[in-house]
């Protein structure tokens, strides 16, 4: 193993982040706040970063597989340490809820464990709010422009260990040039939330830190009661359109821009917006029902609500769990998907269940045509066995995973309602679940070591489980 060049690539990202702390600092200068100890954390935290990059200036190393693996783990460490301090310094929570709203940040979980945020900081509230939009496209992606600077044999490694925040579809010859390309975008779609958001009333602190969230499918808000404070309608249709856009592959955005719009044809992104609309129409129909609100109100609000819930990011306008038992269960539902892969947003993904229907249905053929050759097909392209089962070990330690955080959660005294929505929100980056952690709730009750348990789930799900997991198979550490 090449341990000065994991650390060298680690002290990379480090001075990346420490870069990125200089936001919220000038965020709290605006607002006449105190910014001294933020300063010095942050000069601290450049410096001790520094040091190991001037040290291995000269180390040269080729970043392979298992060691881009490391990094990757290593790396959600890092975010979760450097993220909470801040909290720490400012009073805000103790170290291990800090440590639980970092990495809810930076996972785009979108889980908080404050019960008033309007009381903290703005620089604080800027600082959630920017975890959750380097987070969404992947801190991973972020690196791969500096990595190839230093190690250029090693990018497309690194850039395969983060599996969410892009696909390992190569969509032009150099990957530094795609990773660049789907920022670019990122910060278009960015930057066009945040100026509707506020010419529809917010004001820019605002329109800024909910554009963040939006983007990258994270939920964190400047509000207590999220975007229901802002009591307007238009806001509300345009994040759930946001939402819904972030939720689809990045590279059918950037086919887009070359003005190849075959990608949004794609089987999962058809889908993945039936599921949302079926979902929201059949929600619009009970909240309609039972409340006896207007229909416009009703799909307002339903609409709103799977998407972020589909979309994992995990807003909220109203509780919806006063809308009915139905109606939870349909959100339920939502839960249980994701949007896609190659997206912001988290969960098992569209495309996933794709392989495994389809799957199930040539399994059946074969049944019933033994000596017929039956392949599964996704856009006309064969799908590799190998494919087929990643999915289908993916879908094992999903469930393994939800389930044993289920069962702690069950253990330690939640309600099964409770426990089950809590596991599925933290492994599936969603943020709040039902009940105890519901949208009128947050995770502030929970003793210091769940909040270590529930971000660990958090990177987990993050990581789409195998980066992690690998680490605990014996074989990985041979010949290391």
């Amino acid at each position: 193993m090449d341990i000065r060049g994991i650390i060298k690539l680690i002290a990379t990202i480090g001075i990346a982040l420490s870069l990125f702390f200089i936001l919220p600092i000038l965020v709290g200068a605006i607002y006449s706040e105190n910014i001294l100890p933020f300063i010095f954390f942050d000069t601290l935290f450049f410096l001790v970063n520094l040091a190991p990059l001037l040290i291995l200036r000269k180390h040269r190393f080729n970043l392979k597989v298992k060691e881009s693996i490391v990094v990757v783990n290593l790396i959600w460490i890092l975010l979760g340490i450097g993220g909470a301090i801040p909290f720490v310094i400012y009073h805000a929570c103790d170290f291990p809820s800090a440590v639980f709203e970092a990495i809810s940040g930076f996972t785009t979980t979108g889980a908080t464990v404050f019960s008033d945020i309007e009381s903290l900081p703005k620089m604080l509230l800027f600082l959630r709010s920017l975890m959750h939009w380097l987070g969404g496209m992947g801190i991973i992606v972020l690196g791969v422009g500096l990595f190839s600077l230093i190690n250029p044999t090693g990018s497309l490694s690194l850039f395969k260990a983060e599996s969410t925040g892009i696909s390992i579809e190569k969509l032009t010859p150099k990957i530094k040039d795609t990773a660049v390309s789907l920022w670019r975008i990122y910060l278009i779609f960015t930057l066009c939330d945040a100026v509707l958001l506020y010419l529809l009333g917010m004001d820019w602190f605002d329109a800024i830190n909910h554009a963040f969230s939006t983007i990258s499918t994270g939920g964190f808000s400047t509000k207590n009661s999220s975007l229901g404070f802002f009591q307007s309608d238009a806001i509300v249709w345009v994040t759930t359109f946001f939402m819904m856009i972030s939720g689809i592959n990045f590279l059918a955005h950037l086919r887009s821009m070359n003005r190849d719009f075959s990608g949004y044809k794609s089987e999962e992104i058809r889908w993945y917006l039936f599921i949302f609309l079926l979902l929201s129409a059949l929600l619009t129909m009970v909240h309609a029902f039972s409340s006896g609100d207007s229909l416009y109100f009703s799909a307002t609000h339903s609409f709103f609500t799977i998407a972020s819930v589909l979309t994992t990011t995990g807003y909220a306008t109203l509780d919806y769990e006063q809308w009915g038992q139905i109606a939870v269960i349909i959100v339920f539902l939502s839960m249980l998907v994701g949007g896609n892969v190659g997206s912001t947003a988290g969960g098992v993904k569209v495309i996933r269940y794709v392989l495994l229907f389809k799957n199930i249905a040539a399994e059946i053929k074969r049944i019933l045509h033994p000596n017929a050759i039956v392949a599964v097909f996704v856009n006309g392209n064969r799908i590799k066995s190998a494919v087929i089962g990643s999915a289908f070990g993916f879908f094992a330690l999903y469930i393994l995973t939800s389930v044993t955080v289920m069962l702690y959660l069950y253990a330690r005294g939640l309600d099964e309602m409770s426990a089950i929505s809590t596991a599925l929100a933290t492994v599936g980056n969603i943020g709040p679940g039902f009940a105890l952690t519901g949208p009128s709730h947050n995770y502030g009750f929970f003793e210091w070591y769940d909040k270590l348990v529930l971000s660990s789930a958090m990177i987990i799900g993050r990581l789409e489980c195998y980066t992690v997991f690998v680490l605990f198979v014996r074989d990985f550490w041979k010949k290391f």
